[in-house]
C-alpha cells in the first residue's frame, strides 16, 4: 500500500445510447484511480464482501442483500432490497453472470423485479479492477441497459452515481484498512 491515501477521480465518464428494434440501449461508465494494488482491491470486488460492505456503510443505496443461491461466484443469485422510500423500486434479484478472478471482472444482471418491472429488458452492472502499476489500479463501473420504447421515460432512473459511491467506499476501505465485514 502506498503512503498516500488520496483517491483520484478520473474524468472519463461515458454515456452512449442507441435505438434498435423499438428498444433503447445505453451504457454509463465511470472509473476512479485507487492507490492500492489491483489484487488487493479485487479481494473485495471479487467476493460477496462487496455486498456486505455496501449494506453496512451505504444503507442509503442498499438496505439488505440476501444470498438466495450460490456462494458469490458465477450463478449466484442475490435479492437486493433498496432503502424504504426509494421511488418505484423496492427490490430486485440479480445473478452473477461473470466473476473472473484473472481479468478481475464481475458482472451482475438483474433477472427479476426492479427496473425490469419498469419496462427494461436488460440491466446489468460490470465492475472491473484494472492494474495501472504494482501499487495502483483503476476501478471501473459500467451499467448496460435496454428499455422498451414505450418505457423510455424510465431511463431517468438509471444512474451511475450509486456505483461511483460504492467505488469510492471500497477505495476508502482499502486505503484506510476499514474493509470490515458484516453479515448480509
Amino acid at each position: 500500500m502506498k503512503g498516500t491515501h488520496s483517491i483520484i477521480k478520473t474524468s472519463s465518464k461515458l454515456t452512449t445510447f442507441s435505438l434498435c428494434q423499438n428498444n433503447m440501449f445505453g451504457t454509463l461508465s465511470q472509473e476512479i484511480e485507487v492507490p492500492v494494488a489491483a489484487n488487493e482491491v479485487w479481494k473485495i470486488y471479487g467476493t460477496i464482501q462487496l455486498a456486505n460492505i455496501v449494506v453496512k456503510h451505504l444503507p442509503n443505496i442498499v438496505h439488505r442483500v440476501d444470498i438466495l443461491e450460490g456462494d458469490g461466484g458465477v450463478g449466484s443469485i442475490l435479492k437486493v432490497t433498496f432503502p424504504p422510500g426509494t421511488p418505484l423500486l423496492t427490490s430486485h434479484k440479480e445473478k452473477f453472470v461473470v466473476v473472473d478472478d484473472v481479468k478481475r471482472v464481475k458482472i451482475a444482471q438483474v433477472v427479476e423485479g426492479g427496473l425490469l418491472d419498469l419496462g427494461f429488458t436488460l440491466y446489468k452492472v460490470k465492475f472491473e479492477v484494472i492494474e495501472k502499476d504494482k501499487d495502483t489500479c483503476i476501478t471501473k463501473a459500467t451499467i448496460e441497459y435496454e428499455v422498451k420504447e414505450e418505457a423510455i421515460a424510465n431511463v431517468s432512473f438509471v444512474s451511475i452515481q450509486p456505483f461511483v459511491d460504492i467505488m469510492n467506499l471500497v477505495a476508502k476501505c482499502v486505503t484506510h484498512g476499514t474493509n470490515s465485514q458484516s453479515s448480509a
